[in-house]
């Protein structure tokens, strides 16, 4: 019988499948019924410091609609705040003391000191560990890609600094080589990198001429991009590696374990093909293993990385380049 068991941040897990951040998480019978069936840990929906910046914003406007209606009356509701984090802070405490696999926070912050102060505050929760969501839109035309990396680099340097608790930095794709970005954190000693962040991308509505918010699910397809730096990073670095975005599957996992991750986060696969479904990504797992006599995880983790395949460019362009000097069956298939 296949042995599943994994670390990943530090943190010991029955197996390498984590339920990312998602918006199942509102429902805490959602979360537990993602234990039950099998998820190795969990990661709750994410603090967003600007949700927190416009709900306070719109508190204000409501409570100073009716002020000075009368003489007498300057304020109708003087004394009420909006309380901040406190909501989000009392519910990651009520999922810890429900459930029994590990709690990761997820942080969305944009002003630096924001970062390191709503950190404190989740740390004293009592989750296992926090996860950084680190990115940038390049909206700004003068700004230098450098400049963004500094300030990130600066976030987990203080974050690292504060904190006790394990931190994982989820990038995004979009640096200019993600590799360096890595490895300069990990210097900065973080505990693992989630390979990557699906971003919210705007879309137009061509009939009403108004921009949208559509939900996107990720594909199969999408897993490719963090297969390729999973298996790049896998021996350069002493942190972890979760790999996530397109993992709808057991073999999906075992893609990603071959080339060098710890553990996967999955999130779409669960809206496909509802929670239940990650005991039957773990069966896929299991069986696969026992057809390749693998008995642990480590038996094959890492086993196709850059460091341990024969060809050097098997992650770089060698597959383009063999469809060059291959073109001709694949120019028939397609021209038929």
């Amino acid at each position: 019988m296949a042995e599943l068991h994994t670390s990943y941040m530090g943190i010991e897990l029955d197996n390498p499948i984590i339920v990312g951040a998602n918006k199942l998480m509102s429902n805490i019978d959602n979360i537990k019924r993602m234990e039950e069936a099998g998820a190795g840990a969990v990661v709750y929906r994410s603090l967003f410091e600007e949700q927190i910046e416009l709900e306070e914003l719109q508190l204000i406007d409501e409570a100073e609609e009716y002020d000075e209606r009368h003489a007498e009356m300057i304020d109708v509701f003087p004394n009420i705040h909006h309380a901040g984090p406190k909501e989000y802070l009392f519910e990651l405490e009520k999922i810890r003391d429900a459930i029994s696999i590990p709690l990761i926070a997820s942080l969305n912050c944009i002003n630096q000191d924001v970062w390191v102060h709503y950190a404190k505050k989740i740390e004293q929760t009592g989750v296992a560990g926090i996860e950084l969501n680190l990115y940038s839109v390049p909206h700004d035309i003068q700004k230098e890609g450098t400049s963004i990396k500094e300030e990130h680099f600066e976030i987990v340097k203080q974050v690292k600094q504060e904190l006790s608790i394990p931190v994982s930095v989820k990038l995004s794709f979009f640096y200019t080589n993600p590799l360096h970005v890595i490895k300069v954190m990990d210097g900065l000693d973080v505990d693992a990198f989630v390979l990557f962040n699906r971003l919210f991308q705007p879309d137009i509505n061509v009939n009403s001429q108004a921009h949208s918010s559509p939900f996107f699910l990720s594909s199969k397809a999408d897993y490719r991009l963090p297969l390729r730096f999973t298996g790049l990073a896998f021996g350069q670095i002493q942190a972890d590696i979760c790999s996530s975005t397109g993992i709808f599957d057991g073999h999906d996992v075992a893609k990603m374990l071959l080339a060098g991750a710890n553990a996967v986060q999955c999130v779409s696969t669960l809206y496909r093909n509802k929670i239940g479904h990650i005991s039957k990504m773990l069966q896929q797992l299991e069986q696969w293993m026992d057809a390749k006599g693998y008995k642990t995880l480590d038996d094959f983790r890492g086993k196709l990385s850059a460091k341990h395949v024969s060809s050097p460019f098997v992650y770089q362009r060698a597959q383009y380049v063999d469809i060059l000097l291959n073109k001709e069956p694949i120019i028939k298939d397609y021209t038929r």
